[in-house]
C-alpha cells in the first residue's frame, strides 16, 4: 500500500522482527503491560512524535478498549478498529446479546440483562431447562463461568463464578444461558464501512480448543452446510448492520448438534485466525481495514471458501506436561515452506522468547483443493519445522492429526477433553 510503518515495543520486545522490519520504531515502557502496551500516553505520544495518522491495535491488549479509540479520536489519529460506542455495546455480553436479539440474530435462552439474585436466576433455569450457564458479563478466556446441571448445585455455581469475576475483571455481574451441548464454536468474519454496510467472508470452526483458548482453527468448517452457511451469514451481516460496525469485526455462535445456531459474542477486531479466511477468499483483511478506516466503502459482496485452510498455533509451551510455559531461546529455527503453506511470526533463530506475554510465537496456516489434502500438507509441514531450545505445541499437533475422529470431522469444543495426551511425542 505504500504506508509507512511505526512499531511500538517493550524493552522485552526490542530484539522482535517487528521493531526491525518497522519504518521506524519506538520504545514505549519496560515488560510489564501497564508500564508499555496498556499505556495509553505513552502509545498516544509515540504515534505525535512519528507524525502517524492512525494506530493497528492487533489482535490484544488495547484491540478493545473503548477509552483507547476515544483518547484516538480526541486526538485526531484513526483508531483502526471499532469506535467506543461499538466496542462498549458489544463488549458487555449482556447488552450484546440483547442488540443482538433486536436485530434478529438467533441468541441463546436465557435471562434478560443480568441476574440481581438467586431468587431471581432458579426459576428461570427450571424455566429454560437445565443444564444452564451462568456466565461473567465482563468475562473472556472462560473464567467467571460455570455450568450448573441442576438446582441443588445453583447456589455454589453462582458463588464461584461472582467470586471468580469480581477478581478478574473487577465486576461480579452474571447472566444465565441454556447450555449448548455438543457444541461447535462457529465464527463469521464481517467487515463494515462508514456507510453502515457489512459484507461477510464465510466461517471457521475454532471449536479445537483447551480452557476456552483456540489451539486449531478451519474453513469451512467440516460440519457446515451450504445452507447453514448462508444463514449464518445473513445472521451475522444483520448483526453487524444493527450497530452500523466499521472495520473487521467476528459474530461468534455457538452451534449445537441439530445445526441451529446461537450467537455468543462479537469480537470488535481482527482475530488471531484471520489468515485462514485471507487464504480461501483471495482477500486482504488488513489491507481491508486500512481502507475502511481511510474512508472507503467496501464492495458489499460476500464471500465464499474457494479452498480448504486450517491454521496451528504455534506456542512456546510443553504440551506433554500440561502445556506449561517454555520461555527461552530459540537455538536453532527452521521454518516449512512450499505451495500452500504459510507463516506468520516475529521469531528466528538467536530470538529469547520473554516470559512477560502470551505464549503464542509462530501461526502455521495450510490451504489446499481439500479438507483431507490440508492435513497432509499440514502433517508434512509441521515434520520440517524444527525450533530448538524450548518447547513447543507441535508435538500436539501432529498428534491431533493423527486422531481418526479429528481426520472425520467429529468434534467439538469439549474434544480435547477426552484427548489421549499420552499420544504426544516428547520433544
Amino acid at each position: 500500500m505504500g504506508v509507512k510503518t511505526v512499531a511500538v515495543y517493550s524493552t522485552a520486545d526490542k530484539d522482535s522482527l517487528h521493531v526491525r522490519f518497522a519504518d521506524e520504531a519506538v520504545c514505549i515502557g519496560a515488560p510489564a503491560s501497564k508500564d508499555s502496551y496498556l499505556n495509553i500516553p505513552r502509545i498516544i505520544a509515540a504515534a505525535e512524535i512519528t507524525n502517524a495518522d492512525a494506530i493497528h491495535p492487533g489482535y490484544g491488549f488495547l484491540s478493545e478498549n473503548a477509552e483507547f479509540s476515544r483518547i484516538c479520536e480526541e486526538y485526531n489519529i484513526k483508531f483502526i478498529g471499532a469506535s467506543p460506542d461499538m466496542i462498549n455495546q458489544m463488549g458487555d455480553k449482556a447488552t450484546a446479546k440483547a442488540t443482538m436479539a433486536a436485530a434478529g440474530v438467533p441468541t441463546i435462552p436465557g435471562s434478560v440483562g443480568l441476574l440481581e439474585s438467586i431468587e431471581q436466576g432458579l426459576p428461570l433455569a427450571e424455566k429454560i431447562g437445565y443444564p444452564v450457564i451462568l456466565k461473567a458479563t465482563a468475562g473472556g478466556g472462560g473464567r467467571g463461568m460455570r455450568i450448573v446441571k441442576d438446582p441443588s448445585g445453583f447456589k455454589k455455581a453462582w458463588d464461584d463464578a461472582r467470586q471468580e469475576s469480581a477478581a478478574a475483571f473487577g465486576n461480579d455481574g452474571l447472566y444465565l444461558e441454556k447450555f449448548v451441548e455438543e457444541p461447535r464454536h462457529i465464527e463469521i468474519q464481517i467487515i463494515g464501512d462508514s456507510s453502515g454496510r457489512a459484507c461477510h467472508l464465510s466461517e471457521r470452526d475454532c471449536s479445537i480448543q483447551r480452557r476456552h483458548q483456540k489451539l486449531v482453527e478451519e474453513t469451512p468448517s467440516p460440519f457446515i452446510t451450504d445452507e447453514l452457511r448462508e444463514k449464518m451469514g445473513t445472521a451475522a451481516i444483520k448483526g453487524a448492520e444493527a450497530i452500523a460496525y466499521e472495520g473487521a469485526g467476528t459474530i461468534e455462535f455457538l452451534v449445537d448438534k441439530n445445526r441451529d445456531f446461537y450467537f455468543m459474542e462479537m469480537n470488535t477486531r481482527i482475530q488471531v485466525e484471520h489468515p485462514i479466511t485471507e487464504e480461501v477468499t483471495d482477500f486482504d483483511l488488513i489491507k481491508e481495514q486500512i481502507k475502511v478506516a481511510a474512508g472507503e466503502k467496501i464492495s458489499g459482496k460476500n464471500y465464499f471458501p474457494k479452498l480448504f485452510a486450517m491454521e496451528c498455533r504455534i506456542n512456546a509451551e510443553d504440551p506433554a506436561n500440561g502445556f506449561r510455559p517454555s520461555p527461552g531461546k530459540i537455538v536453532n529455527l527452521h521454518l516449512p515452506g512450499g505451495k500452500g503453506v504459510r507463516i506468520d511470526s516475529h521469531v528466528y533463530a538467536g530470538y529469547v522468547i520473554p516470559p512477560n506475554y502470551d505464549s503464542m510465537i509462530a501461526k502455521l496456516i495450510v490451504s489446499a483443493q481439500s479438507r483431507q489434502e490440508v492435513i497432509v500438507r499440514m502433517k508434512r509441514a509441521l515434520e520440517e519445522f524444527v525450533i530448538d531450545g524450548i518447547k513447543t505445541t507441535i508435538p500436539f499437533h501432529l498428534a491431533l492429526l493423527e486422531d481418526p475422529e479429528f481426520i472425520a470431522g467429529n468434534f467439538t469444543t469439549k474434544f480435547l477433553e477426552d484427548f489421549d495426551f499420552s499420544k504426544i511425542k516428547k520433544s
